[in-house]
């Protein structure tokens, strides 16, 4: 099943594959642009997951894309269900149209904390136009190339100064992630 309706009710993660989620996304925010594996379940989009691992009663979410997966999300792990600008965890099924990027959640200065972490569903992480990363855990720099990122990547992450700003997950459909962390610059290859 890719990003359609939701199945009612959602599969609960055990806490073996939470704790491998989990994992996985600290890996990918660790190595910004080295790519780190989710446990993948037929059933769900792999975007949604990172969600399904970290969200909980006090952890408000957003999906955007798909009817049915918000309800599904908040009915499995109690999250409350929150407009794109105030979610924690955000998931998109859909490709972010101009101007989502900026509208989530960036924390501040004194909280970064409070920024959002969005996971961004693509339909690879090859293929596409090459984005060149720097910053902490980045050895010089690293190239990645994914398919589907929203055209005003760049510029959507460059509205919230470091150290507020959101942490992005880039997450195809075998489970494959790469993470952006908020201290992770990003260029395109022409600047």
């Amino acid at each position: 099943m890719t990003a359609g309706l939701a199945p009612t009710p959602l599969p609960a993660l055990d806490p073996d594959t939470a704790q491998r989620t989990f994992r996985a996304v600290l890996d990918a925010l660790a190595r910004p642009g080295r790519p780190a594996a989710l446990h993948r379940f037929d059933e769900l989009p792999a975007a949604l997951l990172p969600a399904l691992a970290l969200a909980d009663l006090d952890t408000p979410v957003c999906v955007l894309g798909a009817p049915g997966w918000a309800e599904a999300l908040a009915t499995a792990t109690s999250a409350p269900v929150a407009p794109l600008g105030e979610a924690r965890l955000v998931t998109a099924l859909r490709p972010l149209a101009p101007g989502e990027l900026a509208g989530v959640r960036a924390g501040s200065a004194s909280a970064p904390e409070d920024a959002a972490l969005v996971a961004l569903a693509v339909p690879a992480l090859e293929g596409g136009a090459a984005l060149r990363l720097s910053g902490p855990g980045v050895p010089g720099t690293r190239t990645v190339a994914p398919r589907g990122c929203p055209p005003d990547l760049v510029a959507g992450r460059a509205t919230a100064a470091f150290p507020a700003g959101p942490d992005l997950l880039l997450v195809a459909p075998d489970g494959a992630v790469v993470g952006i962390p908020r201290s992770t610059r990003i260029a395109t290859e022409e600047d």
